[in-house]
């Protein structure tokens, strides 16, 4: 029978695993490539032989996604599988509509055929935006399992942009492992706070490889610590969905956010501290509609100032610097530090625009809703420099770090500079700790 040939859209993350989970040992399809979007520098570039498996010894092209009904045509394909994540609905669909008009299927693969199960116990932590709270949501989970006595282990979506077959497997426990292992800004902001806590984080390319390892591992619980609003690769006992008032209604029309919102066994609205009351209750009608029987903890990500000095801001002029995921893709506007410029009395919060170099500048004409936040994109060691220069070029007073990482570990910042911290924090009850407790009563751990 002649093969289905197959082509992947993807962003170095859920397209690599689909094929891993479902395509690469599969006789009844040909994968004649992936295609690359919002992560810059991976189009050109192999997915390895050594990681194709045995139906593709010559590996598979990534190629750019830019006028992919075009390679459709070439290359005959007739199925097109979206594999990437944090997209409004109508940008899936105008996919689909490409991939029919030229002639192929319109695949998006679910959770049946892609999520791996453990012999442990899995929490997964998933959003329906990127920059919802994830990442802060997940050390809050970890907390509270370490402080009951429970060893925990953690898997983090993928960020695979380098030495593909180096990257199959990787493990973190201590800074020396993100230097082995050439870590990016991106990969430093998930997995710092894990170090930091003397945690043990997985990352890599093959997810299934990966959570073999963190099974060997003497451990009660792992933890999936979730990237952009994808759902989990694993199949799990405990799934956690963070919410954003401050994107009220994206929680209903992005992909595949909204299946986390319906998969849920609990949902975190996050953020309510700095969020109007209409916009929290137009999150709520909407789980209220979709998942009635969630459960629903209410929390917050306060502000807090390195050295607890606010009079570091007071009446400066400011340049703020953000995670970079959570305003390109994400499409905030603004982040933590652009809160605590506005709360602690920053005299300016003054536009990075014309300072910016290299990467940067088309990043700018991409993200046209960035205007006052310099996004801390750090894919590669030349976007890290083009970083660096940019910031040490800013006619400014202070830099305001509201990455989830110090910068200044990682780069050369030579202005006065102070970082804003965020953890999450509950409100009322239930709590994390109750939905914690409920899951290790059930699962007799």
């Amino acid at each position: 029978m002649e093969k289905k040939k197959v082509l992947i859209l993807g962003a170095a993350g859920r397209d690599f695993h689909n094929f891993n989970t479902y395509y690469r040992d599969n006789e009844e399809f040909e994968v004649v490539a992936f295609t690359a979007t919002q992560i810059p520098g991976i189009d050109g570039k192999k997915y390895p032989a050594e990681l194709a498996g045995k139906l593709y010894p010559n590996g598979i092209a990534i190629l750019s996604e830019e006028n992919f009904g075009k390679l459709i045509d070439e290359h005959k394909i007739d199925q097109v599988v979206l594999a990437y994540s944090d997209l409004p609905h109508q940008y899936v669909m105008e996919r689909a509509a490409i991939a029919n008009a030229h002639g192929a299927d319109f695949v998006l693969l679910g959770p049946s055929k892609t999520m791996v199960k453990s012999s442990k116990p899995v929490i997964s932590i998933c959003a329906v935006r990127t920059g919802c709270g994830k990442s802060q949501t997940t050390r809050r989970v970890l907390d509270i399992l370490r402080e009951k006595g429970k060893r925990v282990v953690s898997i983090r979506h993928p960020m695979p942009y380098g030495d593909l077959v180096k990257q199959k497997v990787q493990r973190y426990a201590n800074y020396s492992d993100l230097d082995k292992h050439e870590c990016t800004i991106e990969e430093r902001e998930e997995y710092e706070p894990h170090i930091d806590r003397k945690a043990v984080i997985y990352a890599g390319v093959d997810y299934e490889a990966i959570l073999r390892e963190a099974e060997k591992e003497d451990v009660d619980v792992i933890i999936w610590d979730g990237g952009n609003n994808d759902f989990s690769f694993y199949k799990t006992d405990l799934y956690i969905t963070v919410t954003d008032p401050h994107r009220a209604g994206h929680e209903t029309t992005y992909y595949p956010g909204f299946a986390n919102l319906m998969m849920a066994d609990v949902i975190v609205i996050n953020k309510e501290e700095t969020a109007s009351p209409e916009d929290i209750d137009i999150v709520r009608q909407n789980i209220a509609k979709f998942n009635p029987s969630a459960v629903v903890v209410d929390g917050a990500s306060p502000i807090t100032i390195e050295g607890g000095k606010s009079s570091e801001i007071k009446g400066k002029r400011v340049l703020v610097v953000e995670d970079g995921p959570t305003l390109t893709h994400g499409g905030m506007r603004y982040g933590a530090g652009w809160v605590a410029a506005k709360k602690f009395g920053a005299a300016e919060i003054v536009d990075p625009r014309p300072y910016a170099v290299g990467s940067l500048i088309s990043t700018y004409e991409k993200y046209s809703h960035l205007d006052q936040i310099l996004p801390a994109m750090g894919y590669g060691e030349k976007q890290m420099k083009e970083l660096e220069e940019t910031i040490n070029k800013a006619d400014v007073d202070l830099v305001i770090i509201g990455t989830p990482i110090d910068l200044r570990r990682v780069i050369d910042i030579k202005k006065p500079a102070v970082r804003i911290g965020y953890e999450l924090q509950e409100i009322g009850k239930p709590d994390l700790e109750d939905v914690i407790d409920d899951f290790l009563k059930k699962h007799n751990i």
